[in-house]
C-alpha cells in the first residue's frame, strides 16, 4: 500500500513557525503512517531541527518558481497544508499539481487553493486579532486533526549544546543564575523597551543575584548598535552576542540553559516558552491577542 505524501509549507518568521507546531503535531497524529515533508526557510529548518515530528524535509536549495514548481511535482505530493500564507505558496503548489491545497483564502490567492478558509475578520473588513497558534490550529481542525493539545515544543540538538559549550563556556560554568535579554526585534523602536531600561535591569540582575547576564541579538548592524548602547550604560559586565553570534541551534541551546528569558515580542521569546523557560514579555504598543 503506497504511503500517502503531505507537504506542509512552514511559516517563514520564527515566532510563528514556533506557534505552528501544536498543528503540526496534529497532522502527524491525523495521518500517522504517512510521508510528511515540510518546507521551510533554512533558519526555521534549523529551529524545527531535531523534532518529534517524524518528518522529511525538501531541499529547495534557494530555488526560484519554475525550479521549485519542478522540483514539488517530481514528489507527487497528494496534498499540501499551507501554513504559510504567502501568494507565492499557493500558486507554486498549483502550478506543480497538487491536487488537494489548504490554506487561508486572503492575498489574492483563493483562485489556488482547493480548500479554502477565511481568516477571522472584524464587521469592517479588518483581520480579527488572533493568536497565530489558533490560526494554525484551524487549518490542522479542517483536516480532522485533534486540536486540544495546545503546547508548543522545541528540542536542542548535542551538537549545538556542545557549540554553544565552546563559544560560551565561560558564561555556562558561571555558577549563579543564567539571564537572557532580548533587546532588539518587535518591529520598530517604540515597541521596544527603552535600552536604557535593559541596562539598569542587567545592573540589578548582578548586583542582587550575581548573574551572568547575556544580551541576545540578531546578527544585524540595528541589534548589534542596540547591544552597543546597553554595553556603554552598565556598570556591571554583560555579555553580548553581537561578538559572539551564534546559529539558530546554539540560540537553541542558550535558552534552554537560562533560568529567565526577558525579552521584546520576538522569536526568542516563543523559542524559551517553548523549550519550557520562564519568560517575562514585555509588550509596547501592539496587540498581544496576535500572539
Amino acid at each position: 500500500m503506497n504511503r500517502e505524501k503531505i507537504l506542509v509549507w512552514l511559516p517563514s518568521p520564527v515566532g510563528d513557525a514556533v506557534l505552528c507546531t501544536p498543528a503540526l503535531r496534529g497532522l502527524r497524529r491525523r495521518f500517522e503512517g504517512e510521508q510528511i515533508y515540510f518546507l521551510a526557510s533554512g533558519t526555521v529548518r534549523q529551529l524545527l531541527s531535531p523534532n518529534n515530528f517524524d518528518n522529511d524535509w525538501v531541499d529547495t536549495g534557494g530555488a526560484g518558481l519554475t525550479s521549485l514548481v519542478r522540483k514539488i511535482r517530481l514528489y507527487g505530493f497528494s496534498r499540501a497544508v499551507l501554513f504559510k500564507n504567502s501568494f507565492g505558496s499557493a500558486l507554486t503548489t498549483f502550478l506543480a499539481g497538487v491536487p488537494e491545497r489548504i490554506g487561508y483564502a486572503r492575498d489574492g490567492r483563493s483562485l489556488f487553493l482547493s480548500q479554502r478558509i477565511s481568516p477571522p475578520k472584524s464587521p469592517d473588513g479588518r483581520f480579527e486579532p488572533v493568536s497565530m497558534l489558533d490560526y494554525y490550529l484551524t487549518i490542522a481542525a479542517k483536516l480532522g486533526c485533534a486540536t486540544t493539545d495546545r503546547f508548543t515544543e522545541l528540542l536542542v540538538g548535542e551538537q549545538d549544546r556542545e557549540d554553544l559549550s565552546a563559544k560560551l563556556g565561560d558564561v555556562l560554568s558561571h555558577p549563579s543564575p543564567l539571564v537572557v535579554l532580548v533587546p532588539g526585534g518587535a518591529f520598530g523602536p517604540s515597541k521596544r523597551w527603552p535600552v536604557g531600561r535593559f541596562a539598569a535591569t542587567a545592573d540589578w540582575l548582578i548586583a542582587k543575584y550575581d548573574a551572568a547576564v547575556v544580551l541576545c541579538v540578531a546578527p544585524d548592524k540595528m541589534e548589534a548598535r542596540i547591544a552597543e548602547q546597553i554595553c556603554r550604560l552598565t556598570e556591571r559586565k554583560v555579555h553580548s552576542l553581537a561578538e559572539t553570534p551564534l546559529s539558530m541551534g546554539e540560540l537553541k541551546a542558550l535558552l534552554a540553559e537560562s533560568d529567565l528569558v526577558i525579552t521584546n515580542d520576538t522569536g526568542p521569546r516563543h523559542i524559551a516558552i517553548a523549550l519550557g523557560k520562564k519568560v517575562i514579555t514585555l509588550f509596547g504598543p501592539n496587540n498581544p491577542e496576535w500572539t
